[in-house]
């Protein structure tokens, strides 16, 4: 790991040949095997359910088979498909069962809403599966890149586990079935306009056809929501009532509730209304679907009965950009104090055009939505929608320019053009809560930048992502970091500005070397370079100087690395920006030791940890005394390196950096292997194996597996660490990491002559002399010449 760079998981996801538990032998060494462990956490996403839930009767029932076939490990049907037209309660009746039985699931629920029908982008599978992991407990740097590793790690954690899985509103299979578990202890519950027979088909599913109520049940949906309001109401009139919303319930209970709130009316006298508002929408619509109709002809009725401050609000909330929002970006697009909005949203929500679905969060229906937006460009004129959409986007900007603030403090802030008078962004107390508001508003900063784009507010679309760079950096949600990135730097462009163009390709550049595309990382930089330079950023050009050393590392073009670095460092010493000094001494460092470089590389190592206890920068710390480590044991100061590790563990601990100390404990090992405690290294390279598979970072996992096969060797048991070594030759060949394939090989090749099995371990030696000739550096020769000595 390097500074200004974050734990990587790779790519490949593959169960070791090794699972591993702690049992001492007589001879000391530890096995490896037994089952896997997981610190899993027991979700519960259920969203609440629909208050006065009536009817239904059938299709309940239907679903109570599925558990009533059930046995105490197995559930007779492993998916299952709530379908119909838009507005007949697929949510409503999945969220009601999914309550009753939810004690059937004792290892939680799992919800996500796709939005496969929403105006704006629907949610990605690898967008679902990054919320389903981090509800099950996996740390955002431990989730993987591609979308078939998230898939396989969720499959692995829900094995065995019996979890209710509802993935509403889906759109199509491609959203689906990467998110099914695969295992028969777990239910998935899909609703979705789309019938799935792909998935009927071929993955077994069961379909729910939800069709309109009949006219009894629509009728006692009626008498239920209008209960405690009106008791007088002619059967006549309620069938009639029933008629004009086409017996869907998302209409009934619009209409339902306006009666409520008239009481004093005769219900044929709202009966008459609505046929008038049906007979100009008959007039307007352009298709003859009766149902899409009937729906739209009771939203029309029910919003022009809203009072004009809750429908005014009620059209700027269909500009919202995202699937969701809170009450303080409520406020901001309605330009409203907080306690106005409430009310507003209130009245809303008492008229079922609004629901809230958690503390602080609303949404609407998708066919509420569409039709918000349609009422806002019907009734607000140009003007007003802009400034409207220029409020709310500029709230997110701001509120997210507070939370980067605590987030990543030490990070260069930028220019942001002040917010209109009567738009107030948050400000957080804690780093906690700066990420939770993160978290709530991921999809909602994505489509902001999006939206931000297509109405040409192109300042805050290049500047969003460039802020969400902060965040981005640690938590690697790379379908996101890229489309952002992407779309600011067009906008950038657009507009001429080559800072803005600088920031954003800085960005993306990360996100490319972070998700292992390298090429890509490198146009990046290179181009961000050349634009700071051509502008007289210097604190820009030391940050792509940077960048582009740590791809020439990971390149292992390790001379160019150390000059890049030191370029780097003597950029920081003029600006006179101490934290660089000790990102760039820490990379430095590094690609000193690369080259066996040791002493010079020990001093920069050291230099740099004194800098990041000045400037209390205790992550970065962390990292250098764990490269301070090696550069030491490597120098032969087995007692300071020792407790420069300890000390970055004691970092890892307290500050709960997971990937790094799952990355640590390898060092650790390597340190109690070379002051003779070698049983105690496999104490600590278990515990490395254990991590990094709980993260799914398999080549990490193998370089712990590899260590363990060292340490068994020195154990004198060279059976054992033939297996060990071969496991992690596998893995690296898996992830393609040709470095540390060649020094598995090497190690294999060791081992075998060990084993006295001569043939073996010639074909292996050749393999990694042939590996090794990749690599033009003083280790790779030096390993050469071990493997050439080996057998005289």
């Amino acid at each position: 790991m390097r500074p200004d760079e974050q734990p990587q998981v790779s790519s490949e996801l593959s169960g070791s040949a090794f699972d591993v538990v702690q049992a001492r032998d007589v001879e000391g060494g530890i096995h490896f095997h037994g089952s896997r462990e997981h610190e899993q956490q027991r979700p519960s996403q259920l969203p609440g359910g629909t208050s006065g839930f009536v009817n239904r009767l059938h299709e309940l029932t239907r679903l109570n088979e599925v558990l009533e076939h059930a046995d105490d490990e197995f559930l007779a049907v492993g998916v299952y498909v709530i379908t119909g037209t838009a507005g007949v309660g697929k949510t409503s009746l999945a969220l009601h069962w999914a309550h009753s039985v939810r004690r059937h699931f004792a290892d939680g629920q799992l919800y996500v809403n796709l939005r496969g029908y929403d105006p704006g982008a629907p949610v990605t599978a690898e967008q679902a599966l990054h919320q389903f992991l981090r509800a099950l407990g996996v740390p955002a740097d431990g989730i993987p890149v591609a979308l078939e590793d998230r898939s396989a790690m969720f499959r692995s954690l829900l094995a065995d586990r019996r979890v209710l899985i509802i993935l509403d509103n889906a759109a199509n299979p491609g959203q689906v079935r990467p998110l099914l578990p695969g295992s028969a202890t777990c239910l998935v519950l899909v609703t979705s306009r789309n019938r799935f027979s792909g998935l009927v088909a071929r993955d077994g599913a069961q379909r729910l056809v939800l069709d309109m109520l009949t006219e009894d049940e629509a009728v006692r949906l009626l008498r239920t929501v209008t209960a405690n309001y009106r008791v007088n109401d002619e059967a006549s009139d309620l069938v009639e009532l029933a008629r004009l919303c086409a017996r869907l319930p998302l209409a009934l209970r619009i209409a339902a509730e306006r009666a409520s709130s008239r009481p004093l009316m005769m219900l044929h006298e709202l009966i008459d209304d609505l046929r008038d508002e049906s007979a100009l929408w008959d007039a307007l619509a352009a298709d003859q679907d009766d149902e899409s109709d009937a729906v739209r002809t009771v939203f029309a009725w029910s919003y022009r009965a809203l009072p004009a401050a809750a429908a005014r609000l009620f059209c700027l909330l269909g500009l919202h950009p995202g699937p969701e929002f809170s009450v303080n970006a409520a406020a901001a697009l309605g330009g409203l104090g907080l306690s106005s909005t409430r009310k507003l949203l209130d009245v809303l929500i008492g008229a079922h055009v609004l629901e809230q679905h958690a503390p602080n969060r609303f949404q609407f229906h998708d066919l509420l939505r569409i039709y918000a937006a349609q009422q806002a460009f019907q009734h607000e004129d140009a003007t007003a929608r802009r400034d409207a959409l220029e409020r709310g986007l500029g709230w997110y900007l701001h509120t997210l320019s507070n939370a980067t603030t605590i987030i990543a403090p030490l990070d260069r802030r930028i220019a942001l053009a002040p917010l209109s008078a009567n738009t107030t962004p948050l400000h957080f107390e804690n780093r906690a809560d700066a990420v939770e508001w993160y978290e709530s508003e991921r999809a909602n900063l994505v489509a902001a930048v999006r939206a931000a784009a297509s109405v040409g507010q192109d300042d805050i679309a290049w500047q969003l992502p460039v802020l969400l760079r902060s965040i981005y950096i640690s938590q690697n949600p790379f379908e996101d970091w890229i489309e952002t990135s992407s779309t600011g730097l067009k906008a950038a462009e657009r507009i001429g500005d080559l800072a803005g163009q600088g920031e954003v390709l800085d960005s993306l550049g990360k996100a490319y070397l972070q998700s292992q595309r390298l090429p890509q990382a490198a146009e990046c930089h290179s181009r961000a370079l050349a634009i700071r330079m051509e502008i007289g950023d210097r604190y820009g050009e030391m940050v792509s100087v940077n960048a582009l050393g740590l791809l020439d590392w990971r390149s292992r073009r390790l001379t160019t690395a150390v000059e890049h670095f030191r370029q780097c460092l003597e950029i920081a010493h003029a600006l006179g920006d101490r934290r660089w000094q000790a990102l760039a001494m820490t990379n430095l460092g590094c690609a000193q030791y690369d080259l066996m470089e040791i002493p010079t590389a020990v001093d920069a190592l050291s230099r740099s940890v004194v800098v990041y206890q000045d400037i209390g920068d205790r992550a970065y710390e962390g990292n250098a005394l764990f490269y301070l480590a090696m550069a030491q044991r490597e120098n032969g100061e087995l007692d300071a390196a020792a407790e420069s590790i300890e000390r970055a563990l004691a970092i890892a601990d307290e500050d709960h950096h997971v990937a790094w100390e799952a990355f640590w404990l390898v060092e650790l090992g390597r340190i109690q292997r070379a002051r003779g405690d070698v049983a105690d290294s496999l104490l600590s390279y278990q515990r490395s194996v254990v991590a990094q598979r709980r993260l799914n970072d398999r080549n990490r996992e193998a370089q712990a597996l590899d260590g363990a096969g060292e340490a068994y060797r020195e154990l004198g048991r060279a059976e054992e660490a033939e297996k060990f070594h071969r496991t992690a030759v596998s893995a690296f060949r898996e992830t393609a990491d040709r470095w540390s394939l060649a020094r598995a090989l090497t190690n294999l090749t060791l081992a075998l002559n060990d084993s006295e099995r001569p043939e073996q371990a010639a074909a292996t030696q050749q393999e990694a002399i042939a590996t090794l000739a990749e690599f033009d550096e003083p280790r790779a020769r030096q390993l050469v010449t071990l493997l050439q000595n080996t057998n005289r």
